[in-house]
Parts: structure tokens; sequence; C-alpha cells
């Protein structure tokens, strides 16, 4: 039996992690990095208005049944993509192939009990046990990651010598995926914090400083934002990222009450996804002197489109430059770059007067 999941960012690392150590009897297929191929093929069958993750995840699923793979593994998150399971898995037949579609998140919800009966469709007799423990490794995992993620954000547009982040980061995530036990992956963690602190950087007190904000697939997955954060890092930008795995999953629930309140002037009533917790970081970076802010976003996101003109409500206030960038399989990378540019050069000339 074969299993695979769509692909986002870095995350395949713990997710390959967590199934290969739960079924160790099963062959995990890594998905392929997505090109435009993926999203070719995620377009050809895809509903002409439905939004771009949609696409993203359909075009990866497509190729990983390519591959020969019997179970996909997929995620809906807590906007309209928690119905798009079912979307996809008739598109997915009506083309001739055959597998099993495993949606672990419904609704934006998930349910351990729901979750533990959808296991045993891979493995009737896994150990719940064993389950639990690399779950929390996994977790982990993805909490370390995003930390250093967070360090590597704002510092590498100032290293010194160019590609020490990445590599260190590649190399880093090779050895969290031979991880044996929590405490090692804890010691491993420690050592490659370390060495990023290590690395060698030159930041001037008066660099620019950016916010994204946005959709959150669009802001994970760097091919569908057409890798935004290095473009941003060529120019020698500190960049502040909101939106992780671990967020989702751990601090979302209980922070989205925070922002209410914060920014309870702006909205009322939570406005899906993430459209609320964006507005109220949109204060947040107003307020916190930064420079300026980008707000992405898939074509046809409904909650992101809701919140925008807030967002430039909220920027006009406080007189900051806010640009919005709505991404779609037919969206040009020079006109993205030209527009970056642009900003760029505004936000210079701002900083210098």
């Amino acid at each position: 039996m074969k299993i695979a999941f769509p692909q986002m960012g870095d995350y395949y690392v713990p997710a390959n992690y967590l199934l290969s150590h739960i079924f160790p009897n099963v062959k995990v297929i890594k998905a392929p990095k997505i090109t435009n191929k993926t999203v070719e093929i995620g377009t050809k069958y895809s509903p002409e208005f439905v939004c771009t993750p949609f696409k993203y995840t359909l075009g990866t699923m497509i190729e990983c049944l390519e591959e020969k793979a019997d179970i996909l593994i997929q995620m809906g998150g807590g906007c309209r993509y928690g119905y798009y399971a079912e979307v996809q898995e008739k598109i997915i037949k009506d083309i001739g192939y055959e597998c099993t579609i495993i949606n672990l998140v419904t609704e934006g919800v998930t349910r351990f009990k729901r979750i533990n009966k959808l296991l045993k469709i891979i493995n009737p007799k896994y150990s719940k046990i064993k389950a639990l423990y690399y779950s929390f490794i996994t977790f982990k995992m993805v909490k370390y990651m995003d930390e250093i993620d967070n360090y590597i954000r704002e510092n590498i547009g100032f290293e010194i010598k160019k590609g020490t982040f990445e590599s260190l980061k590649k190399e880093m995530l090779i050895e969290f995926s031979h991880i044996k036990r929590y405490k090692e992956l804890k010691q491993t963690y420690k050592k490659y914090l370390n060495k990023f602190h290590k690395i060698k950087i030159h930041k001037p007190d008066n660099r620019i400083k950016i916010g994204i904000i946005g959709e959150l697939y669009t802001i994970m997955e760097p091919f569908s934002n057409y890798f935004l954060e290095k473009q941003l890092a060529k120019h020698h930008i500190e960049i502040k990222r909101f939106t992780n795995v671990h967020y989702l999953l751990f601090e979302k629930a209980k922070k989205t009450k925070k922002y209410k309140k914060y920014a309870k002037e702006y909205f009322k009533y939570n406005m899906g996804a993430d459209a609320s917790d964006n507005i109220a970081r949109c204060k947040y970076l107003c307020e916190n002197d930064y420079d300026g802010i980008i707000h992405i976003k898939s074509s046809f996101c409904t909650p992101e489109i809701g919140a925008m003109p807030i967002i430039n409500k909220i920027a006009s206030t406080y007189q900051k430059p806010v640009l919005f960038f709505s991404f779609d399989t037919t969206t040009s990378e020079t006109g993205i770059k030209t527009r970056l540019e642009a900003f760029y050069d505004m936000l210079e000339m701002r900083k210098n007067k």
C-alpha cells in the first residue's frame, strides 16, 4: 500500500515522518515539488472559479496517483476548502483513478475519534500508543521548524554569505527526518538554533520591515506566491509572517479571541478562515513600526476579499502603505516582481525622507 499527501512548503518532512512511523509497512510517497505542470493538471480538471489552493492540491494529488499511490490524505480548512476533499475525490474518480481519500479535517474541525476511524482504513491493527508518541514528536518538530523559519525570515536578507541560511536549513531538515526519539529531536533543534544564530549578518538600524498577511495556503506554499519572501530578502528587508502550521493547529483558537478584542472597532463577527486575524494583524503591524504591509491571497478567496477594504482603511488611518496580491494560475510572475520592486522603491523613499 502506498500513501501520499499534497505538497505544502517543507511540511512534507514532519508529515512523512509521522506516517512512516505509524505505518512502518506502508510506503509513503513524497509528493513531487509543485511545478507549472502540476498547476496545468490541477487547472484542467478544476471548476473555473474555484480558489487556487484547490487547483494546486488537485494537481499534486493526480501526480501522486501517477506514482501509484493507493491512499491520499487531505486536510480541509476553516473556509469552503473544508468541503473540497469530497469534490476532489469525485473529480479524481471521474477521470479514471481508483484510490481512497482520507480527509482528516472537515469544516475546520479535528475530531480524534473520527481520525482514529480513518487511520484504521490504512491499518486496522495500528498501535494507538505508538501513534500518540510519534504525533507528539511530529508536532514538536513542526513547532521547531516554524520557530527556525521565523528567525530565518527576519535575518536572511542580511546574511553576509548568500545561501548560508538555506543550505543550513536543508541540512537540518535531513537530520529531522532521521530522528528516533524526542530527546534526539530537541538536541538537534538546539544544535541548529545555535548554528543559525552564529551565521554572520549585517543588519542596519534603518532597515525596511514588512509584514505579510493573507490566506494561509498562498502564504505557506512558496510556489503559489512566486517565492515572494525570497524576492523581498533580495532587497534586504526584514520580514514578519504570522501564519504557519503550528499557529493553525495550536494557537489560532486562542489568539482569534484576542484578535477580536484587539481590533473590535473594525469587525464584530468572525469573518471566516484567517480574515479576522489578518485585520488585527494589520493593526498590529501599523502600531509596531513596520514600514509596509503585503496582503496575499488566492483568487476567489471570499473571506480575504471581505477583509481587504477594512485592511485598506486601517493602513490609511495609520498612513502605512499596503500592497495587495491576488494569485491565480494565470498570474504573471513578471507583473508580481514589477509591482514588488515599485513597492520597495516607494518604501525606501519614504524611509529616507
